[in-house]
């Protein structure tokens, strides 16, 4: 304590009216931001903007090393990595390839021009099927993606994304129930789940599984069941709310989710279609998805998805403009 101001005598006596007049000061004091640091209320914490990535898939035409140069300027410190560019052609959306030339030499060579470039490889693109209703054909996909998570470990990388998969026999009619909600399907994809569990487990990876309104993992709330049986720490979920925008509100999305969401991709829809596109084409609404996001998820990167080299600038724009607008950026 401050010698000077001890007192050395008597205390005056305080009225009434010296209280009031105490109280007053006090109160006109609190309105200009001067009061005392005991009794002033704490500001606010300014909550970090999220981070901001892109997924390679939209740039089949690019090298690693010309992608890499390409995004080093922009402002995009995030990557998800698809094997899809043209010096690297080993992407297949619901199924697998033959990776067994991807030695672990190669894959350091694959990761190098995007560290180089101050890029950081957020995660890695599987999406295998791991719905397929033939024992054969999933267990040759687990295996596809031990394989992947092999791959990604030589990279450095330990999340891989990955949605449950699609399956139709073209040549059988129509079932009356589509095969992701037929009674049999649930307790079979818990099963397989937990088997590519196991394979994170020997990887030390985290899987994020990505729902979709028209496959198995039909709404947020069917997401988070699924994570709730589950209970691993390695099994994650990542957010495309343009993916779930017909049949949740926002805010369903992340009340549902936001315990588990470790990644959200940024892209859009119109209502009652079919057709992803750019963030800003369609009809979610961007300033409450990315204060949403803050909100509850500020750990999660936003990956900018559906995007090319001649669109991917204008969606980062749209982007950061809804970050601006919720206060998120100066």
């Amino acid at each position: 304590m401050n010698a000077s101001i001890i007192p050395t005598g008597p205390a005056e006596p305080y009225s009434r009216r010296d209280a009031l007049r105490t109280a007053a000061q006090a109160a006109a004091a609190c309105a200009l931001g001067t009061l005392p640091g005991s009794l002033r209320a704490e500001p606010e914490q300014k909550v970090a903007p999220p981070k901001i990535g892109i997924s390679t898939l939209g740039f089949p035409d690019l090298s690693n090393a010309a992608l890499a140069k390409e995004l080093a300027g922009s402002g995009i410190g995030l990557i998800q990595l698809f094997l899809a560019q043209s010096d690297s052609r080993f992407w297949k959306y619901n199924g697998r390839s033959d990776v067994s030339s991807l030695t672990p030499e190669r894959c350091r060579e694959i990761a190098a021009p995007y560290r180089d470039a101050g890029l950081t490889i957020h995660s890695m693109g599987v999406y295998t099927n791991l719905i397929h209703p033939d024992e054969a054909e999933r267990q040759a996909n687990l295996a596809y993606f031990d394989a992947m998570m092999e791959i990604g470990g030589a990279m450095g990388v330990r999340t891989f994304v990955t949605e449950a998969g699609h399956h139709h026999d073209p040549a059988a009619p129509a079932p009356a129930v589509p095969l992701e909600f037929q009674d049999a399907v649930w307790p079979r994809m818990i099963a397989t789940a937990r088997q590519l569990d196991e394979l994170a487990r020997k990887h030390d990876a985290t899987i994020l599984f990505e729902p979709f309104y028209r496959g198995f993992l039909a709404s947020a709330k069917r997401l988070r069941l699924f994570l709730d049986e589950l209970q691993s720490p390695r099994l994650r979920a990542l957010l495309d709310p343009a993916n779930l925008i017909e049949v949740n509100d926002l805010g369903e999305m992340f009340g549902q989710l936001a315990p588990w969401i470790d990644c959200l991709h940024a892209k859009d829809r119109k209502l009652h279609t079919d057709l992803g596109v750019a963030a800003g084409k369609g009809d979610l609404d961007y300033r409450q998805f990315v204060t949403l996001a803050a909100r509850h998820v500020p750990q999660a990167p936003l990956i900018l998805e559906y995007v090319g080299p001649a669109d991917y600038r204008q969606a980062l724009d749209h982007l950061r403009a809804a970050m601006r607008d919720a206060g998120q950026l100066g």
